[in-house]
This record gives structure tokens, C-alpha cells and sequence, in this order.
């Protein structure tokens, strides 16, 4: 089934097996969300069933967690591990300086909590998620129902004052009805096309009553491992100040590229 697949979703497959990969017996992982980290939970599944990896892994929605448990991984809750040796997810966009938007899955909130809870943070991601200038994608913004519009209108006063190229937001839907995160919040995306100054948007965006979280995580991601369609990975590590170049050879496994309609 390995031939059907998109380059892009080869891209995502060799860069969540790479992940996989270097994840430890008695580890507890954090498990992302969205199509990528899909990806790295049928791998880290696969291990578990055919290497005896025995791990526990602190899934961030409850998309994740039902097939964590599908796959035979060991799910626990934040509370219960309380620190985290390690978290892989995806991203949606990442800088040269490995800041990322996240969010576009709809899971920011617990994302960004449980990577904070983390010895360190890989992130995994096809090639087209790497840009020199955070904003191109829009900016997800976690906030409380109650008073959403007002909390709109605040955001979009802000961003007058905000080195941004874009300055209009939009609910986010599930429909015809607006899209609840796992917590019951709303997203704002905003579309900002360009951020100019990703830390200082970060740190305005959540004093805003009615905030809860926004998508942008600085300082947070240590290693970056980006796929390549052919097969060909990138691996950087921003504290060894690293960039290693390698080549997975794509061997087919039905076991691993079932159901995926994720």
C-alpha cells in the first residue's frame, strides 16, 4: 500500500519513523496531534507490538488518544506522568530558529502544555512546512465563548499596533457551527500573512482577557526533523547546533499503512 501514498505523506511517514526511532524503553511521550504526529503514533504502535517497546504516552486530544490506544499504546494523562521525558508533534509552520505556529489541528492548547512539560520537544514535518518568516499560515488563537466577539474585536484593535502585514481573523468552524476545542474554547485564526516580531505577538496576544492560548511556540522546539518525499531526512538540533542529512530507505508495511483516514 506504500506505493498509493502522496510524496507529501512519504515526506510525513520518514520523518515520524525517524522520530520513532529515537524514542526509549520506560520513556513517557508526549504525543502531538494532527496528520504528521499521526504518523509517529502508528510507528511508535508498530514498535511497541513487534520490539516489545514499552512506553507511556500522554496523548494531547482525544483524537491522539484513541489511536494510541488502537496501536497498543499506553495511555496516560498529564497529572499522572506530571514531567515528560520527551514530546514529538507536528507543525504547521517552522523558522530558522525552530519557532512554529501550531494549531491548525485545533489541539494548541494541550499541544503547548504538554511540550512545556517536556525534557525536549522534536518536531516532525514534510519540507513545506519550513519558511524564513512565521505567518503565512494563519495564527491559531484559543479563546473562551463567552464574549468571543468582543475578544475578536480587542485581537484585531491589537494588531493595529503589531508588526503584521495582515490584521483579519476569522472564527473557525466545524460546519455550520463554530469548532469546540477538546477544553470547550473557540479558535480565532488570524491572518497575518507576515509576523514580524513572533515573541512580542506571543506575549500580547495571551494579557488579552478572554485568551487562552495562541498557536506560536518560541523557545520550545529542540530538534526538527523534516521528510522529504524520496526518502532523504533532515535532522537539526538547535542547542548542539547540528544539521545531519540522511536517507531512509521506504519499506512497505500493510501492518503500519492501514486505516488511513485519519
Amino acid at each position: 500500500m506504500s506505493g498509493e501514498l502522496s510524496l507529501i505523506d512519504k515526506a510525513k511517514f520518514v520523518a515520524a519513523k525517524r522520530a520513532a526511532d529515537m524514542v526509549e524503553d520506560g520513556m513517557r511521550v508526549g504525543l502531538g496531534t494532527g496528520s504528521t504526529a499521526a504518523w509517529l503514533v502508528r510507528c511508535l504502535g508498530e514498535r511497541v507490538r513487534d520490539d516489545g517497546l514499552r512506553i507511556k504516552g500522554v496523548p494531547t486530544s482525544s483524537r491522539t488518544a484513541a489511536l494510541a490506544r488502537d496501536v497498543g499504546i499506553e495511555v496516560m494523562s498529564l497529572d499522572e506522568a506530571r514531567w515528560l521525558d520527551l514530546t514529538i508533534d507536528g507543525a504547521d509552520e517552522i523558522d530558522g530558529e525552530l519557532n512554529l505556529i501550531k494549531g491548525g489541528g485545533g489541539a494548541l492548547l494541550q499541544e503547548k502544555i504538554v511540550a512545556t512539560a517536556s525534557d525536549r520537544m522534536v518536531v516532525i514535518a514534510d519540507a513545506g512546512k519550513e519558511v524564513g518568516t512565521l505567518g503565512a499560515f494563519p495564527l491559531p488563537v484559543e479563546m473562551i465563548p463567552f464574549g468571543w466577539q468582543t475578544t475578536q474585536a480587542l485581537v484585531e484593535e491589537t494588531l493595529i499596533s503589531m508588526d503584521v502585514l495582515g490584521r483579519n481573523s476569522s472564527l473557525r468552524m466545524n460546519g455550520d457551527a463554530a469548532f469546540v476545542t477538546d477544553e470547550g474554547n473557540y479558535i480565532l485564526d488570524l491572518h497575518l500573512k507576515r509576523i514580524g516580531n513572533a515573541r512580542q505577538l506571543a506575549l500580547v496576544l495571551n494579557q488579552m482577557p478572554g485568551v487562552v492560548e495562541n498557536g506560536l511556540f518560541i523557545d520550545i522546539c529542540d530538534t526538527v526533523i523534516v521528510g522529504h518525499g524520496d526518502g532523504r531526512i533532515l535532522v537539526r538540533d538547535i542547542n548542539e547546533g547540528t544539521v545531519e542529512h540522511e536517507k531512509l530507505d521506504f519499506v512497505e508495511s500493510n501492518n503500519l499503512f492501514a486505516d488511513l483516514d485519519d
